[in-house]
């Protein structure tokens, strides 16, 4: 059994739980994390502790995704990682706060930083155009140049002889440190100090870049209400949603966020969706209908029962996925991280044997010379433009992809889905809308209409399915269940019951062939509902289903892709699988199918798909949980409101349409291709400065762009991911 298997046979355990602690898992934030590769050594020491089951940093959210074993003691855990911590990065704290307070503190921070990095760069830059500008002695220019260069760079300094004591030796700072000590020791002041104050601009930049990236992202996902107003009597209090119970009453006013679940009691509004569906028409709410938190008011006032806890809540949930989505990381993430730990060490030593091995061999050659080339290889093999921008990319994509309403649960998933080469859809309520009602009602000679409606309804009254309520629906009566003596479900047939002396049995093909009672074929679109009276055939009822309007959609774009096959799997007879299917355009169709059938039926696409493809499946939610699990890529339909859904899939369509399977595949190409741009753009770039620089033909100032440069490039074009319009 695969571990998405087995996560999702616990499901029922832990549906609803919105407790970071549960399970051993926590979200801990690292706060002030500035540097991109410590993250990636923070990472790989947390994941070598004793008990740490999986250790994730995002280094954009500053979060770390934490997995214990249960029986571990997690403050002891938590106190190992704070050491690791302060040993490879100073200065960053782990704490665990209120998300709106973490924000705060985290803008103010970077507001200090930058008017710090500013005042380094005034002073700085001065001296250093003092010392260019005017013709001073020796000393005075080297006593300019040095406080110059202490100012801008006396941080990176601290750091680097900081990251050696803890064994942290090949750091950016290390590098940038090396290359401009010994720029001043061959007598090359003004590049050792320009090397330090473009450093510092394109910190500056970098930083400023990023932190306007994490607020795009998160201003896109900032779905979380800050209170709600609860009634109290004649009286509204305004207080934290987590404070809220079920059954308790709130007003939400125009302009506010539904901030819990439940059902509206009173009032009737427009409310904008766009946070849950990304959908711009507004929905209508009245009294008896569902308000989601997430919703906008947007005219009436709204009262509503809660219905669930604020930690059951869609908000919550939404929030909770979107949160730990940056844990889950693409295998090209993984990929650059490990190609991090390992290149910076290689350049160094290049480095070292660039300095050294020329001049011993090569007739003419200085020391300083060659020294200088060296450092100018230290400046640029930096990697951050690759360890900043590829991740970025894949939270942009996630982003972008959210402000459509597809909530993707991983930069994995999100990369898997450019291999996709089946994709498979459930019929009912993915295809369809699910909104059965009675079309037909054919009874044979000797019944009435009544009399057929009325033994199909008593025999659906213990249902909860939605053909079975529509048939109720229809009836519209009153149903003595006392009447009905017996009562037996068979399954993949229909239902047997006892009710006043009759043997009734209500159900599909099959539970007529069983019983051996001849029936009438019906050739409709519709689901045919048999009904059979003391082993006579009474006549049949016919359930009708709406096909979604963009579903034909869906499969021409789907094939317009590039996908190879598309796959209907349902439950339903095969002559309504069959005409729905080829209406369509689906390349095969598989009907009459329990659902180990169709895990069975997947499985056997599976083996037919090549070695990088990828098998994706489209269902609505729980009922399809087996084969959502089953699936390379499960997508859940139906999403809006659907606890099942959001916790048993890998992506989430939150507004009921198939197209979004389409645009979601777009979504993860434009990603990937952005992603691909920046490692070919990162490592383009460095491979020939590297060349340039061993050659003697590049200078430190050079240098700089090929590593500060290129970060910002990769940085600002990885966040061209968050534009989902463009796709």
């Amino acid at each position: 059994m695969s571990n998405r298997e087995l996560i999702l046979a616990d499901w029922d355990t832990s549906l609803g739980s919105n407790d970071q602690h549960q399970n051993g898992k926590q979200l801990l934030l690292l706060e002030g994390l500035s540097c991109v590769n410590c993250a990636a050594q923070i990472e790989i020491e947390v994941n070598n502790l004793p008990g740490v089951s999986k250790a994730s940093v995002d280094f954009f959210s500053r979060k770390l995704a934490l997995e214990t074993e249960e029986a571990i003691n997690t403050p002891g855990i938590i106190a190992k990682i704070e050491k690791i911590v302060k040993r490879i990065e100073p200065g960053v704290r782990v704490v665990q706060e209120d998300s709106k307070e973490q924000g705060n503190a985290h803008g103010y921070r970077s507001e200090v930083n930058l008017k710090r990095q500013i005042g380094q760069l005034l002073m700085g830059g001065t001296l250093f155009a003092v010392g260019l500008i005017f013709n001073f002695s020796h000393w005075v220019e080297l006593v300019l140049f040095l406080l110059s260069y202490l100012i801008v760079g006396g941080s990176v300094i601290i750091r680097a002889v900081k990251g050696i004591a803890q064994g942290q030796v090949f750091s950016e700072y290390f590098l940038m440190s090396v290359a401009t000590i010994g720029a001043f020791l061959i007598g090359e002041y003004p590049e050792g100090v320009a090397v330090m104050l473009f450093y510092l601009v394109g910190e500056m930049l970098q930083d400023r870049a990023v932190e306007n990236s994490r607020k795009s992202i998160s201003s896109l996902m900032d779905i979380r209400p800050d209170y709600a107003n609860l009634k109290l009597g004649e009286q509204l209090q305004k207080v934290s949603p987590e404070k809220v119970n079920i059954g308790d009453v709130i007003i939400i006013k125009p302009g506010e966020k539904v901030p819990l679940d439940g059902i509206v009691v009173q009032g009737s509004s427009m409310v904008d969706t766009s946070a849950l569906t990304g959908e711009s028409l507004p929905r209508h709410l009245e009294v008896g209908q569902e308000a989601l938190s997430g919703f906008i008011n947007m005219n009436g006032v709204l009262t509503v029962q809660v219905t669930k806890n604020f930690g059951e809540s869609t908000v919550a949930k939404i929030m909770d996925m979107v949160e730990n989505a940056s844990s889950r990381k693409a295998p090209t993430e993984n990929f650059m991280t490990k190609f991090a730990r390992y290149y910076t060490p290689i350049v160094v030593f290049g480095a070292l044997a660039l300095a050294i091995i020329p001049p011993l061999i090569i007739p003419g050659a200085t020391f300083s010379d060659w020294i200088y080339r060296a450092l100018v290889f230290l400046v640029i093999s930096c990697p951050c433009a690759l360890v900043i921008s590829i991740p970025l990319g894949f939270f942009g994509g996630i982003g972008g992809a959210s402000k459509k309403g597809i909530l993707v649960k991983g930069g994995n998933y999100l990369e898997a889905l450019n291999f996709v080469e089946t994709v498979v859809f459930d019929k009912t309520g993915t295809l369809t809308k699910g909104v059965f009602n009675v079309a037909e009602i054919n009874p044979s000679p000797g019944y009435t209409q009544h009399n057929l409606l009325e033994y199909a309804a008593c025999a659906e009254s213990y249902s909860s399915h939605p053909i079975a309520r529509s048939i109720i629906n229809a009836y519209a009566n009153h149903i003595d269940k006392n009447l009905i003596e017996e009562y037996e479900e068979i399954a993949g047939q229909g239902i047997k019951i006892a009710m006043q002396g009759l043997v009734i049995l209500v159900g599909n093909d099959r539970l007529m062939t069983s019983h051996s009672i001849e029936y009438q074929n019906v050739d409709t679109v519709g689901t045919a509902v048999h009904v059979a009276v003391d082993g006579q055939y009474a006549g049949c009822i016919v359930i009708a289903d709406e096909v979604k309007e963009d579903a034909a959609q869906a499969v021409t774009e789907l094939k317009a892709l590039g996908v190879k096959q598309t796959v209907m799997l349902t439950g339903d007879r095969a002559l309504v699988g069959k005409r729905i299917g080829t209406q369509l355009g689906l390349d095969q169709i598989y009907a009459e199918l329990l659902p180990g059938d169709k895990v069975h039926r997947l499985e056997l696409l599976e083996r037919e798909k090549s070695e990088k493809g990828k098998v994706l499946y489209v269902g609505d939610g729980i009922n399809d949980a087996p084969v959502l699990a089953r699936a390379d890529i499960g997508v859940a339909m139906g999403g809006l409101g659907s606890d099942a859904a959001i916790e048993a899939a890998d992506i989430v369509i939150m507004n009921d349409a198939p197209s979004q399977v389409a645009m979601a595949i777009k979504i993860a190409r434009k990603t990937r291709h952005i992603v691909y741009q920046n490692i070919v753009l990162a490592l383009g770039i460095k491979i020939i400065f590297l060349s340039l620089g061993a050659l003697g033909m590049a200078t430190m100032w050079s240098a700089v762009f090929a590593d500060t440069g290129v970060a910002l490039i990769a940085v600002m074009n990885a966040m061209r991911t968050i534009n989902a319009k463009s796709v």
